[in-house]
């Protein structure tokens, strides 16, 4: 099972999450996320992993101009909750967010099913596995994740990852190293 941890806002949890197995890391940007970074900050997290750890930018921007700045920092992908429409692609694989009532997108390369929006609410497992049977693309699961709930889910729903941010904190974007251990431990043995 591959594992994201999301709302990173310090380069030291960065290495940390990838030290410990993480496949990607994820950083908001153009949010209003307490979680939200600013570009410069987000390439200094970016660049403290290496080469095989995927970067995320997390945004749910309306703007082209804050959209080139995320580009500019060369994230592998762009996690997006805006229906942002890409008149070419930008470079980066685009990961499209959605929820319960919202139309499946067609313009991605993954979608993350997650309404919590870092708030660490639960996600609707039915709708997630119906997700996954339905998608043409690969489905990612987040919101309230846990050390104590990933299994359970990643049984339940079969996504190609999980994504955990407020699971695996021990304060507003602070990451906790015994808690990301955790997390990918029970993702990885379920």
């Amino acid at each position: 099972m591959r594992v994201k941890i999301c709302g990173i806002t310090r380069p030291e949890d960065a290495r940390k999450a990838e030290e410990l197995g993480a496949d990607a890391i994820g950083v908001v940007l153009f949010s209003d996320s307490p979680r939200s970074v600013t570009p410069l900050r987000a390439r200094e997290i970016f660049d403290a992993v290496g080469p095989f750890t995927s970067t995320v930018a997390v945004t749910n921007t309306r703007s082209r101009e804050e959209l080139d700045q995320i580009i500019a920092i060369h994230p592998d992908a762009i996690q997006i909750f805006h229906p942002f429409i890409f008149e070419k692609a930008p470079g980066p694989g685009i990961i499209r967010a959605i929820g319960p009532r919202e139309p499946f997108p067609d313009d991605c390369s993954a979608i993350i099913v997650e309404e919590s929006h870092g708030k660490g609410k639960l996600v609707d497992l039915s709708y997630a596995k119906k997700v996954v049977q339905l998608s043409k693309v690969p489905v990612i699961l987040a919101g309230g994740l846990n050390p104590g709930n990933v299994a359970e889910a990643i049984k339940s729903v079969r996504p190609y990852a999980v994504d955990v941010a407020t699971g695996v904190e021990t304060s507003l974007g602070i990451k906790d190293p015994s808690k990301m251990r955790a997390f990918i431990q029970e993702s990885r043995s379920a």
